[in-house]
């Protein structure tokens, strides 16, 4: 069941003309006299997201870096959110982001252990192949030659 007072038509054709011309979802919010999360829900139920896309910019657009973190600076990452959220006073967004990031470091840390040991495997495999050719090669060098000439038929009387 929705909780709070059910959008009216009129509403949601303000919502859909707001996100067409591009409003950030906190003046869309404002205008409506809707909460952020209930704007971004009816977004999503009336199928807009292309045009909310432009509303969230940071949830939609991720940049691959050029090099991965090391494990260290995502255990940096994770101590930094502990520091911060520790600290008195911090809002509920505040801390939803700390908890985002958090597990998030928490994630990379584990996916970057996997992908080091797979690389590592990725390498053995590799060598292993170039031994296993080296090793083909030396036994076709050593085997015997076979000669090509016809066998020698037994003398005729």
């Amino acid at each position: 069941m929705p909780k709070g007072i059910p959008w009216t038509n009129e509403e949601e054709t303000r919502l859909k003309q707001l996100v067409q011309d591009g409003a950030n979802i906190q003046a869309i919010a404002l205008a409506l006299g809707k909460s952020e999360n209930s704007v971004y829900n009816k977004i999503k139920r009336l199928g807009l997201e292309e045009g909310a896309k432009r509303l969230f910019p940071s949830s939609f657009e991720i940049s691959l870096p050029a090099e991965l973190p090391t494990s260290e600076e995502a255990l940096k990452m994770l101590a930094s959110a502990l520091r911060t959220g520790s600290q008195p006073g911090l809002d509920k967004v505040e801390v939803f982001r700390l908890q985002v990031l958090a597990n998030v470091a928490r994630t990379y840390d584990r996916l970057l252990a996997n992908y080091i040991r797979y690389r590592e495997i990725e390498t053995k495999l590799i060598e292993l192949d170039h031994k296993y050719g080296q090793l083909v090669q030396k036994m076709q060098d050593n085997a015997p030659k076979r000669n090509n000439t016809p066998a020698t038929q037994p003398p005729t009387q």
